[in-house]
């Protein structure tokens, strides 16, 4: 299991927000203080999984501290979220050379190692059919 930070917001007049440093554009919310902090694992789970199936590197938690300092996070209050890690595997493939350097060279240039391209290249042929 990691633990991220979220942070519970509330602006007067509106519902609680909660959104994730480590996670820009991850965002839940709910009327309720109570909706809103059980749909925070749900939602980071939800966007996280987004991430792998785009090839995206899954980033290391943030210290709370290293949050707290940031002067956009005063005021919210901030609260663990668990989930659980992704299990990975090593696998062993057989690909031509040349094609290899062509896979490295994309992933490197579009800042994914080679395993997040190839994962990300098989979840797209897989979703289209």
């Amino acid at each position: 299991m990691k633990t991220y930070i979220a942070l519970l917001r509330k602006e007067a007049g509106s519902s609680y927000g909660v959104d994730f440093p480590d996670f820009p554009g991850c965002i839940t919310g709910g009327e309720t203080m109570d909706v809103a902090y059980r749909e925070a694992p749900e939602a980071l789970q939800f966007h996280i999984k987004g991430m792998l199936e785009d090839g995206e590197e899954i980033p290391e938690p943030s210290s709370l501290d290293k949050i707290m300092a940031d002067p956009e996070n005063q005021g919210a209050v901030p609260f663990p979220v668990q989930i659980a890690e992704q299990k990975t595997r090593r696998v062993d493939i057989t690909i031509p050379e040349d094609i290899l350097k062509e896979i490295d060279a994309y992933a490197r240039k579009h800042g994914m190692s080679r395993s997040a391209f190839l994962t990300s290249a098989a979840l797209q042929v897989m979703k289209t059919g």
